[in-house]
């Protein structure tokens, strides 16, 4: 996203590309961390938990898998993930807020295994939700599966982009412009941003050995954003609905593979 890889750029030979089974491995252990602890987070998630909980189970879930997080005391963020309600679309900072029946909630985490990241988000309801923000769920979760379909070997990180703006706009929304995915590696936040809008066969030549955190976040209404005084948190500006879905993947031979699902 624009706001943390916007100081942790780093010269690609340096992170991007997984050079061995080793480092592939410790990121497909950082990847099962990181949706294990998402499960755990989506199973918490209900009318009447404070954001500050769900941080809670996040730093437990993590710890109990042997790994760091990746978010605690990144350029200040104090917690182990980023929980963005409704209007909210990524940064939300954990503490005293309490979700309430029909919240959409955005869990946002990152794990460190042996020096490798993992990323990945999800975005539920917290109990019965409008038909609106299902809709918006479904529709951010299938840009993120067309994106990651796009992430083959020979493609360009524009392929990835196009195949995410098409799907959210065929389906009436706008998508966030000024925070985007990136390469992910030793380093949470490498080398190549990945946009979720754009045009096909442009970017960066994606190559076996690379990794790629892709994360649309879609909003009902304006792609536009603004940041609250925390400095963090990122809303859209109309006070739209938002949502928000991400996976790191790794560009193989065989295609992309997922590893931050369980």
């Amino acid at each position: 996203m624009k706001s943390f890889l916007s100081e942790s750029r780093v010269v690609i030979e340096e992170g991007m590309e997984i050079k061995s089974p080793r480092e592939l491995l410790a990121m497909e252990r950082a990847g099962r961390v990181v949706a294990h602890t998402l499960a755990a987070l989506q199973a918490a998630v209900e009318p009447g938990i404070r954001t500050r909980d769900l941080d809670a189970i996040a730093r437990t879930e993590i710890a109990r898998h042997g790994a760091v997080p990746s978010f605690v005391g990144y350029r200040g963020f104090p917690a182990s993930v980023c929980v963005s309600i409704n209007d909210e679309i990524v940064h939300g900072i954990p503490g005293d807020k309490v979700i309430r029946e029909g919240d959409l909630v955005s869990l946002d985490v990152g794990a460190i295994v042996d020096g490798f990241h993992g990323d990945a988000a999800v975005t539920v309801g917290a109990g019965e939700i409008t038909p609106q923000a299902q809709e918006l769920i479904d529709a951010t979760r299938d840009a993120l599966v067309a994106g990651i379909q796009a992430a083959g070997a020979g493609a360009r990180i524009g392929d990835i982009s196009a195949a995410v703006q098409a799907l959210a706009e065929s389906r009436g929304y706008s998508v966030v412009r000024e925070y985007v995915g990136h390469g992910i590696g030793r380093r949470m936040h490498e080398e190549p941003s990945v946009p979720n809008f754009g045009k096909p066969g442009r970017g960066m030549l994606l190559k076996k050995g690379m990794a790629l955190a892709i994360e649309p976040m879609l909003n009902v209404g304006t792609w536009r954003t603004r940041q609250l005084e925390d400095n963090w948190t990122v809303v859209t500006a109309d006070g739209s609905l938002s949502a928000h879905f991400e996976h790191t993947i790794a560009i193989t031979e065989d295609g992309p593979m997922i590893l931050t699902q369980l």
